[in-house]
């Protein structure tokens, strides 16, 4: 992998490790990541630091990937799938001072091979999307999914087993 370090108006990526064959589109926000080798980032995404994505993945344009998402090999991340990170987010502290960085503990998320996460889902943190799974477009995923299933639905429900 290589370090890229590019800041221009269109493109923003600090401290990104980039596997080779590595398409990224324009109007990308990463920084402190990781992307391997040929996986494809779309237009309009943010990749944050801490974050991991394996070879061969589609990340489609509009996604949010925060900090301690990690996204296996060969996964499909559709438009505008958001991640969060944190399972009591607040602004501030109770004194009303501003939150920082150690005013709130990261909660990690794990989306195993080949997984497929459909358009405008939003997944919440902590859970494991399991190889092969399939969420469908618009799902709330609020605990984790089992290997070979299909989900969806708010919250995400079982629809069937991939055999």
């Amino acid at each position: 992998m290589q370090l890229l370090n590019i800041d221009e108006p269109r493109k923003c990526l600090v401290n990104v490790k980039v596997g080779n064959g590595v398409r990224i589109f324009n109007f990308v926000n990463a920084y402190g990541c990781s992307i391997d080798d040929n996986s494809k980032v779309g237009a309009f995404v943010e990749i944050q630091k801490g974050s991991t994505i394996g070879k061969n993945c589609k990340i489609s344009s509009h996604t949010f990937i925060c900090e301690g998402v990690h996204i296996e090999d060969n996964c499909f991340v559709g438009h505008g799938v958001m991640f969060t990170n944190d399972l009591f987010p607040r602004a501030t502290n109770p004194n009303g001072s501003p939150q920082s960085e150690t005013d709130w503990k990261l909660v990690e998320t794990f989306i195993k091979k080949g997984a497929s996460i459909g358009s405008n889902a939003t997944i919440l943190c902590g859970v494991t999307i399991g190889e092969n799974a399939m969420v469908g477009a618009g799902a709330m995923v609020t605990k984790d999914v089992a290997p070979n299933t299909i989900v969806a639905g708010n919250p995400a429900k079982i629809i069937k087993q991939i055999k």
